[in-house]
């Protein structure tokens, strides 16, 4: 596993306690944007399921996701795609 998915998939879990969690490195796909050059980090999409979600609308629940990396966010992650879901809605 890719350190950079190991460490989001840590925080993620340390911070949210999600019951359900993919992340996928898209960074391949991106080989070459000009956003990339000279910035290092890494394109990745997350799905992730927690029941802190619950009564959160899409945006409280991004800012959760952002404010859980941290760091990360800043240095290791260009892109993030986020899908957040509370249990209830997860729809597969």
């Amino acid at each position: 596993m890719d350190s950079r998915v190991a460490t989001i998939r840590r925080t993620l879990e340390a911070v949210l306690s999600p019951v359900r969690l993919e992340i996928e490195d898209q960074s391949a796909q991106h080989a070459g944007h000009a956003g990339v050059r000279g910035h290092g980090g890494g394109h990745f999409a997350v799905l992730i399921v927690a029941g802190c979600f619950a009564g959160k609308s899409r945006i409280a629940r991004h800012r959760m996701v952002h404010d859980a990396l941290g760091d990360a966010f800043r240095h290791e992650i260009h892109a993030l795609s986020i899908r957040a879901e509370a249990p209830e809605e997860c729809s597969g």
